[in-house]
């Protein structure tokens, strides 16, 4: 900070979409809450953005228009940059790497970016003492990262368990509702501005994915390991899945988890999953996010809002703003980036519990019979099982609830269960939690 501005954070702001007009709108409105709090003014001095005509319903008049985001970097009159741009290569990345050699902190909400190029970042952010924050990059408004960071600072956690993508969630809690199937639920979300127009990166599980290597990183001390994470999106459930389990007592979420085996292992893991209705998880609906984790002193925690848009998220990096206001700095990931563990990874396989297990059919005698060796020979035993018919001359629905096993048996078992003549589609198999 320049010494004739010892109480102005001067931000180079570089994205105007939601998030980055967010940002701005919260620095104006609340300016004297915030400068109560940190005894520090904090503007906005220069932006960057791809339309410099567009309406953004701001007033940018005071502020300097930079044509080349990568000169917030090096700006003279800027003293922190806001990365609000999204995109896990260029031009953010370049935007964040020179900001931090230049020793300016940078704030970000950019989960792509960390999850691929976290390790590199937080090296660069040590050697020149430049902070990079991110709260804002995991569960919008929820302050997760503090929480880890922080108020859980004390203990080993053991797992962490999350909705973290308002899209899946408000797909699945309508789909639920409505008895609808997914793709005109996603039509919907669409048309209500809930899902993008290509929702692969949120219904295919890789927005939650990344998210959670960041977690993972957080509370294991590993590298973020986006590249040995298992990711299965939500695409394939259909409403009745919703229907029978709720049947069994249960609710199906989009769960990314991440937890410490007992030999060492990371296994991070992201799946539509069966949540028991007693698991705080299982009350999180419309595009709302939760968090469960478990640490060895605090036991249990859960924390629940919202995660994504323009108010939540632009609240999480003025946060991280205000903390740098307050002289806050500290390694990215909580520990010195040489200090994080490259970790061996486990995978779904490794997971251990029972699981659900849909399978369609075609309604001729014996297919049960066809299908009992199978399960049997890969060390899967049956605890109840549904048969549900359709009309006439139409496939049916066998659906299997297992008794515990690992993840390894029940691919294999699939494996072989679907090249069966009278199994018509690949066998849907999801995890039921027991938190």
């Amino acid at each position: 900070m320049a010494k004739n501005q010892e109480k102005t954070l001067r931000v180079g702001l570089a994205g105007l979409g939601t998030v980055g007009a967010g940002t701005f709108k919260i620095l104006q409105a609340n300016a004297d809450l915030i400068t109560r709090r940190t005894g520090v003014r904090i503007v906005v001095t220069a932006v960057n953005a791809r339309n410099k005509g567009k309406d953004r319903g701001i007033d940018l008049s005071s502020v300097e228009w930079v044509d080349n985001p990568i000169d917030l970097a090096s700006h003279p009159d800027v003293d922190v940059v806001v990365e609000a741009m999204g995109g896990e290569n260029d031009p953010a990345l370049s935007l964040v790497r020179m900001a931090l050699q230049n020793g300016k902190p940078v704030v970000t909400a950019n989960k792509a970016l960390l999850a691929h190029h976290g390790v590199d970042l937080s090296r660069i952010s040590e050697k020149h003492n430049a902070p990079l924050m991110f709260e804002a990059a995991v569960a919008g408004g929820i302050p997760i990262i503090k929480m880890i960071l922080e108020g859980l600072a004390a203990n080993n956690i053991s797992g962490l368990y999350g909705i973290m993508n308002g899209t899946c969630n408000y797909i699945l809690t309508t789909m639920e509702r409505t008895g609808e199937n997914f793709s005109d639920v996603l039509e919907e979300a669409q048309k209500l501005g809930y899902a993008e127009a290509d929702p692969t990166l949120d219904v295919g599980g890789g927005d939650s994915g990344h998210k959670l290597v960041l977690l993972g990183a957080l509370a294991f001390g590993c590298q973020p390991d986006y590249q040995n994470l298992s990711v299965e999106g939500i695409d394939r459930l259909s409403a009745e899945d919703i229907i029978i389990a709720g049947e069994f007592g249960s609710r199906i979420k989009l769960i990314g988890q991440t937890v410490k085996l007992e030999d060492g292992r990371i296994l991070q893991m992201v799946s539509p999953c069966l949540v028991p209705r007693t698991s705080p998880l299982a009350h999180v609906d419309g595009v709302l996010n939760g968090i469960l984790s478990q640490g060895d002193f605090v036991g249990l925690s859960f924390v629940e809002g919202r995660g994504a848009g323009e108010g939540p998220t632009a609240s999480a990096i003025v946060s991280d703003l205000m903390d740098l206001a307050n002289g806050v700095n500290g390694p990215v990931f909580g520990i010195p980036a040489d200090q994080l563990q490259s970790s061996p990874s486990a995978s779904r396989d490794d997971w251990t519990g029972e699981f659900y297990m849909r399978l369609v059919v075609q309604d001729l005698p014996g297919v049960i019979a066809e299908i009992a060796p199978i399960l049997r020979d890969h060390q899967i035993s049956i605890e109840s099982l549904i048969q549900r018919g359709r009309s006439a001359d139409q496939p049916v629905s066998i659906v299997i609830i297992t008794h515990q096993t690992t993840g390894k048996n029940i691919r294999l078992a699939c494996q072989e269960i679907a090249d069966l003549p009278s199994v018509l589609d690949d066998p849907l198999t999801l995890p039921i939690l027991k938190i």
